[in-house]
């Protein structure tokens, strides 16, 4: 028999190898992933952190950004929304844009990245890695989006967050099941979309001015200004981002904002954050994590994990996880409310 190792502070907690249970649930297995390391340990701490958010005062942010409605993680968010396993979401024009899509009964299909793009195009089908959608089903998309553009009050600026709620409204009378959208609108919860150029969303609404000469703008620096009083109003702060780096940096802008309103930033109490970003690229989105204290906007306590996983890998597990493990913090979840119109106003318990 090997010798003992010598006692230290640091060798007291032995990996557990998981054993193989046909009758495991998700959240079960995370439980096991406790005692492993790497990503697994990492994935189960942030079903732990999630949990610690729904049990505390806390005022949730979600961001997601990037391909995750055409790689099939719709119904995943619309039901995080729906059950209020998040209060706020924060997200790109790509993901509005394909909420929409999907919204107006059109489909995403799988595909092969291998395919040749000069093949597609002769079929008018556009490819996002190995998911597929119709071109012409896309124009379409664009086309209902410019109309409802024209049906809006032209001589004021739009907050993305009103803009999408409105947008969620009309989408509701017309959808046969929720997305993000719809389910945010009868959820009250509010949707932010920084960065809304860069997608395809803006393409019905650059059309109707070119068109049409319409004047319709987004005033982006509301949504900051908002967001700033959201922090402020909150008890508690936590945030999920799954994907891209602008989730986070339009949570970091609205934290300094936060301290013209309030004269003290309100710090992340929570943060998880599901990335393929590497630490040594130096990329923003780990800014809030690994830098909070640089940045001086964690707080002291801060629980946070960051998990290097594919999102489309990492959310359905937590998902389920917390479908399976979270029925009594949400029974009795001190959540905020929102007041959603031209102007937003939160009320914190």
């Amino acid at each position: 028999m090997s010798k003992k190792a010598k006692a230290s502070p640091y060798l007291k907690r032995p990996t557990d190898p998981i054993e193989i249970d046909r009758d495991r649930s998700v959240a079960g297995l995370l439980a096991k992933f406790e005692a492993t390391s790497f990503q697994a340990r990492n994935l189960a701490i942030a079903h732990n952190i999630w949990l610690n958010m729904l049990d505390d005062a806390c005022t949730i942010a979600l961001g997601v950004s990037g391909p995750l409605i055409p790689a099939g993680m719709r119904r995943l968010v619309a039901w995080l929304i729906r059950n209020r396993y998040v209060d706020v979401v924060i997200t790109d024009g790509l993901t509005v844009f394909h909420d929409v899509h999907e919204s107006l009964g059109r489909q995403h299909y799988q595909g092969s990245p291998f395919t040749a793009a000069s093949e597609l195009q002769t079929h008018g089908i556009a490819r996002l890695y190995d998911t597929l959608l119709s071109e012409e089903e896309a124009r379409e998309a664009d086309e209902w989006l410019r109309s409802f553009v024209n049906m809006q009050d032209m001589t004021r600026p739009y907050a993305t967050r009103e803009f999408l709620n409105l947008l969620g409204h009309e989408l509701s009378e017309i959808a046969s099941e929720d997305g993000i959208l719809t389910a945010a609108y009868k959820a009250r919860v509010p949707v932010f979309c920084p960065g809304v150029t860069t997608s395809p969303l803006v393409r019905g609404i650059a059309a109707g001015r070119i068109d049409r000469k319409s004047p319709f703008l987004f005033d982006v620096i509301q949504d900051v200004v908002e967001m700033a009083h959201v922090l402020v109003g909150s008890t508690n702060v936590g945030a999920l981002y799954f994907g891209s780096s602008l989730c986070s940096d339009f949570v970091r802008q609205s934290q300094a904002t936060g301290t013209v309103v309030n004269a003290r930033l309100r710090p992340l109490k929570y943060v998880v954050q599901v990335t393929l970003d590497a630490l040594h690229s130096g990329s923003a989105t780990l800014h809030p994590v690994e830098d909070a204290d640089n940045w001086s906007r964690a707080a002291k306590d801060l629980r946070l994990a960051t998990v290097y996983c594919d999102p489309t890998i990492a959310l359905p597990m937590l998902t389920t996880a917390l479908a399976q493990s979270a029925a009594r913090q949400i029974k009795s979840r001190r959540k905020p409310t929102f007041t959603l119109g031209r102007d937003l106003s939160i009320s914190a318990t």
